[in-house]
């Protein structure tokens, strides 16, 4: 049974979660399928834009499944393939867009700002919980979108971060209501899409050279999969 749901229209691929009886909680064949999807759209040139979302608007994603049942070795092969899925989004040459609604948490906020632009519902509730987990993950991204300050706020709490907040903080870029959400990603989706892609994919280019957001979440996702493998690690 598909963990996902993969599909191009107008050269917009919207790649959606589905497992909502379990929050969209996100397990190794998640993890698997989401790696699969990603690499697809990077090689389809009818693909010019990628929107993450999910089948159901009150929840993106719950974060890890941390009860999904898995021996020493199975635990790091997941947290490789979420390092793995963070960087395939961070490094994709195209843009990328999250529609955030509902809860946010985790995994699920870490691809939220793996993406280039994120639309947040407005019953939007995301959270970095690496500080209450012990896990050493969030800061080679967050702080790239909304500072040094707010991510110190953000990791250093594991605070709940509601709409309104979080787009004054600059974790989203536009609001809509949480029904919304994936229909406003979609639509800014295609207006990026009718541009000319080349120049666009320049313009991610030189904004990434700039930031060296790759190189940072490269060096933490080896900190996070060392974490686990010699570390107390994620149960």
């Amino acid at each position: 049974m598909s963990l996902t749901s993969y599909h191009v229209e107008d050269h917009v691929a919207l790649i959606q979660l589905d497992r909502p009886r379990q929050m969209n909680a996100i397990s190794t064949g998640m993890l698997g399928e989401l790696l699969m999807h990603v690499a697809v759209a990077r090689d389809d040139e009818n693909v010019h834009v990628v929107v993450f979302s999910s089948t159901d608007y009150s929840c993106f994603s719950a974060g890890a499944d941390i009860k999904e049942e898995l021996d020493e070795e199975g635990r790091v092969t997941r947290m490789q393939q979420f390092a793995d899925l963070y960087d395939a989004v961070v490094q994709f040459p195209k843009p990328t867009i999250a529609a955030c609604h509902g809860y946010t948490v985790g995994g699920g906020a870490e691809i939220a700002v793996a993406c280039d632009i994120r639309i947040g519902g407005s019953n939007l509730q995301m959270r970095f919980p690496g500080a209450a987990l012990g896990v050493p993950v969030g800061p080679a991204r967050l702080v790239t979108l909304c500072g040094l300050s707010a991510a110190k706020y953000m990791l250093l709490t594991s605070s709940v971060v509601k709409a309104d907040e979080a787009f004054r903080l600059n974790l989203v870029n536009r609001l809509a209501p949480g029904a919304a959400t994936e229909n406003t990603a979609l639509e800014l989706a295609g207006r990026i899409a009718a541009f000319d892609t080349e120049a666009v994919a320049n313009l991610k280019r030189m904004l990434h050279k700039w930031d060296d957001i790759e190189g940072r979440s490269a060096d933490e996702g080896r900190g996070q999969v060392e974490w686990q493998r010699h570390g107390p690690g994620l149960g």
